[in-house]
């Protein structure tokens, strides 16, 4: 009986936190492009400018190889165009979240992603690393800050097919880059501007499916996160070595298999990616 009790106080604060739910959340947004690619076309083409842009794959919560030793990334949105190009989206509410060291390493882990053993480095895609912040990150009042390398001596771009842009969240211009930056702040469906996001936002706030979806999600990101914090737990006992396997295991309600793998993880970085 308790234990229907408190699920049931914890949806009620679930549909309380969806009806304050914006694009701009990290959370609601991997919804709002789960399954949805001709979403994430409307926004990557408002962003980039391509109007001719087709999205042939995108994935949610991504999680990207790594080299052995080298910290793991799960990206928010993770595209490809017909062209073969690769666009990484990610939302950052906070600025140290959209740290420029944050973009260079997330651009660098999509070209070990794409390229295998026996490639040529001329083969490897272009990439774009598309941050969207909440708030103007460079202060310069500009809509878009595209970041892009070039030959200080003769002026002209390196041309290496590497792309980084902030989006700033805050404009609000007439364009359709404001119009969408208007959109990624709506808590309400009616107050967006374009048809894909009023659909997609209506469904998962007003739809009983797209609740029940969208509560399942934050139910699982409580789950997740309750297990991170039992695995740093036991990273920590493990690493102080005064308690057996088998103790450590019983202490967390963890398996003593699970304890045994943590203790191999010699790259393991609490509150990262396991994997």
């Amino acid at each position: 009986m308790l234990d229907k009790q408190i699920k049931e106080r914890e949806r009620q604060k679930d549909l309380q936190r969806l009806r304050g739910f914006r694009p701009i959340d990290d959370d609601f947004m991997r919804c709002l492009f789960k399954d949805n690619i001709p979403l994430v076309e409307l926004v990557l083409r408002t962003i980039t400018g391509k109007q001719d842009l087709v999205i042939t794959d995108c994935r949610t919560q991504k999680d990207m190889k790594r080299l052995a030793g080298a910290r793991s990334i799960c990206l928010d949105a993770y595209g490809t165009d017909s062209l073969g190009q690769k666009y990484d989206l990610e939302i950052q509410r906070a600025d140290r979240g959209a740290n420029p060291h944050r973009a260079r390493y997330h651009s660098s882990v999509m070209d070990i992603e794409n390229l295998n053993a026996g490639q040529e480095f001329n083969e490897l895609p272009n990439t774009y690393t598309i941050f969207i912040t909440e708030k103007d990150f460079y202060g310069k009042d500009e809509p878009i800050y595209h970041i892009e390398r070039i030959n200080l001596e003769t002026g002209e771009p390196f041309g290496d097919g590497e792309h980084i842009l902030y989006v700033n969240g805050e404009y609000r211009g007439d364009s359709d880059l404001g119009k969408l930056m208007h959109d990624f702040n709506c808590t309400k469906a009616e107050d967006m501007n374009f048809r894909l996001m009023v659909e997609r936002t209506r469904y998962l706030k007003e739809n009983p499916k797209g609740v029940e979806e969208m509560c399942q999600v934050m139910e699982d990101m409580r789950n997740e996160a309750e297990y991170r914090k039992t695995i740093e737990i036991a990273h920590t006992f493990i690493s102080m070595g005064d308690l057996s396997y088998e103790k450590i295991a019983e202490g967390t309600g963890l398996s003593v298999e699970t304890v045994k793998e943590l203790a191999k993880k010699k790259d393991f970085v609490p509150g990262g990616d396991m994997e």
